[in-house]
């Protein structure tokens, strides 16, 4: 049995591999386009009411507004007008990657499972253990459960070492449990995408963390000071077209390695394959001999 090291190293590749594939190439264009628009709906309609909301609730708390008075004493007076704008890209953020996961695993996931199923396991039976609506309030309500996490957590966020842990263990979270449905909805039964999903957790549970710091990594566009202000339209469409990629490899690399699992255990539940040339036993081939003519 292959080492579960061996079978994510295998499935990366392979997911690297099909990402240049013109048919994943051509699906990634409408999330990223769906996701591009809504963005910048946002961008044109909410951003300035936004950025006029958060500076007028910072200004009313005394600590906040303390601090930026000793900003302005000691001659960094330009942070009070760049500090809500910061916090309201900070907040956005987190929407544009859960965004982009959802796009990702509603409009490109089926397809890309169904590609790579046909190019590596074309007997693969469907057992549709997970309808389509199974699978969108799956994904639905566990983005809600990582929307919550990351408003109860977001405090935190401004305490140096925890920022670098906790958003990708959110997103890495939530890819897991996403992904490793959607990708099992189609091929496997309920019992074997549970069984999957339990025997194989450690290693799923491994490409979502890995894939959460994947999809950490689009944030370091945003440090660019000052200037992200400027160039905040133009850096929103980067993160999205870069979140798109990030997830569209992470459906990928569950879908080879969830359908390599499910290939296997259905292997193992049908046994060895045994060629029987001749199934009558030596006894009746001799009493079924016509006898010999003289």
């Amino acid at each position: 049995m292959i080492h579960a090291t061996g079978r994510i190293a295998d499935a990366f590749w392979r997911a690297a591999a099909y990402c240049l594939h013109p048919r994943v190439i051509a699906l990634s264009l409408l999330p990223l386009l769906i996701s591009a628009v809504l963005a910048g709906v946002f961008m044109y309609f909410f951003w300035e009411p936004a950025v006029a909301g958060v500076r007028a609730t910072l200004e009313s708390w005394k600590l906040i507004d303390s601090l930026l008075g000793w900003l302005d004493y000691v001659g960094a007076s330009g942070f009070r007008s760049v500090m809500a704008p910061l916090v309201v890209l900070a907040l956005g953020i987190p929407v544009v990657v859960v965004l982009s996961l959802l796009m990702v695993a509603l409009l490109m996931t089926p397809a890309m499972v169904q590609l790579v199923a046909a190019r590596r396991f074309p007997g693969l039976e469907l057992k549709r253990g997970g309808s389509v609506w199974l699978s969108a309030a799956w994904s639905l309500g566990h983005t809600l459960l990582a929307l919550l996490a990351i408003v109860v957590s977001m405090p935190f966020w401004f305490i140096p070492p925890l920022v670098l842990f906790i958003p990708p263990l959110i997103w890495g979270w939530l890819g897991y449990r996403v992904f490793a449905f959607d990708v099992l909805a189609d091929h496997a039964s309920a019992p074997e995408r549970r069984r999957i999903l339990s025997e194989h957790k450690g290693p799923l549970l491994a490409l979502g963390l890995v894939t959460g710091y994947l999809g950490a990594a689009p944030a370091a566009i945003w440090a660019f000071g000052v200037l992200t202000i400027a160039l905040a339209p133009f850096l929103v469409l980067i993160s999205v077209w870069l979140y798109t990629l990030v997830f569209a490899f992470t459906s990928l690399w569950f879908a080879h390695y969830a359908l390599a699992a499910l290939h296997e255990l259905r292997q193992a539940a049908a046994g060895p394959v045994v060629e029987v040339l001749d199934p009558l036993p030596e006894q009746a081939r001799t009493t079924a001999a016509p006898p010999l003519l003289p």
